[in-house]
């Protein structure tokens, strides 16, 4: 089910690449981390960062390792991700979802999961998109 509210920076989502997409673009359903604040007069849009299970190459400063604070449900399991930051995109909240963890056995409902990274975390983000946008001079070892 796609999301009905504005997610705030950090949450992490699964985001469908699959439409409008084409490689080397990311072209498949993936776990991102919000990383824009509710803009107004932006409603149902927000940039969002894929991450992925595959280490970045040794230098690369426009990805960077993440640790999730609770391990995301399958098929995207574990806590350490990596930020594919040269890939951000704003994407519509019709595109993405909570991590869905099955039903409650008493009442049926799905349950969803809201993974949020830590203020650190989201901060190595961003720093990475600044790399990946060439703007490295805003960084602190710019």
């Amino acid at each position: 089910m796609s999301l009905k509210f504005p997610p705030k920076p950090g949450l992490i989502v699964i985001c469908d690449y699959s439409t409008g997409f084409r490689e080397p673009e990311m072209v498949k359903e993936r776990l991102a981390v919000v990383v824009s604040p509710r803009l107004p007069y932006r409603d149902g849009l927000c940039t969002v960062v894929p991450l992925s299970t595959t280490p970045a190459r040794s230098g690369i400063r426009y990805q960077c390792r993440i640790e999730l604070p609770t391990a995301a449900p399958e098929p995207y399991e574990g806590k350490i991700k990596w930020a594919k930051c040269d890939m951000l995109a704003t994407l519509a909240y019709t595109r993405m979802k909570l991590p869905y963890t099955g039903r409650d056995k008493v009442t049926g409902k799905r349950k969803y999961l809201q993974i949020v990274l830590s203020a650190d975390e989201l901060s190595r983000v961003r720093t990475s998109m600044l790399h990946a946008l060439g703007l490295e001079s805003l960084t602190k070892e710019g």
